[in-house]
């Protein structure tokens, strides 16, 4: 029997010590990614979506900012590979839609930019260092008319 998910948007303020958790332990515990850059002040401001299990236990995340930038997508090791990543991508998608954020910009870790050229992003610029991993700034313009 296949696990259910749900996926909604959430919102900082209801949702940070959820949000909080699944991304200290993708980001600060397995990429060792320092808590300062992790935690940058902006999540207050940012849309938010969050992947639950039917038990409620949050397993996936990912943001968007007001100016259209997609970040900390992050969905917990044992649950990678069962297409929860996309479907935190589509919601943040589906929020630039909603919110006419065009074109949506995001900074793939390298390991990432076929997942993302899959949903229509496109490399743009050199590979760079962020957080001590390489990086590709990424595009994606609306299909929305």
């Amino acid at each position: 029997m296949q696990e259910e998910f749900i996926v909604s948007e959430v919102s900082w303020n209801d949702a940070c010590d959820l949000l909080k958790q699944v991304r200290e332990k993708v980001f600060v515990l397995e990429q060792r990614v320092s808590t300062q850059i992790e935690i940058d002040g902006r999540d207050p401001v940012c849309y938010h979506v969050l992947v639950k299990t039917k038990q409620g236990e949050p397993i996936g995340t990912g943001r968007l900012s007001p100016e259209g930038k997609i970040g900390r997508v992050s969905v917990l090791m044992p649950y990678r590979g069962l297409g929860l990543g996309s479907k935190i991508l589509q919601a943040l998608l589906n929020i630039a839609d909603r919110e006419q954020l065009s074109p949506v910009k995001l900074h793939a870790q390298i390991q990432a930019i076929d997942f993302y050229e899959r949903h229509q992003f496109v490399a743009n610029g050199p590979v760079f260092m962020e957080a001590g991993i390489p990086h590709q700034t990424m595009k994606r313009y609306s299909s929305q008319p």
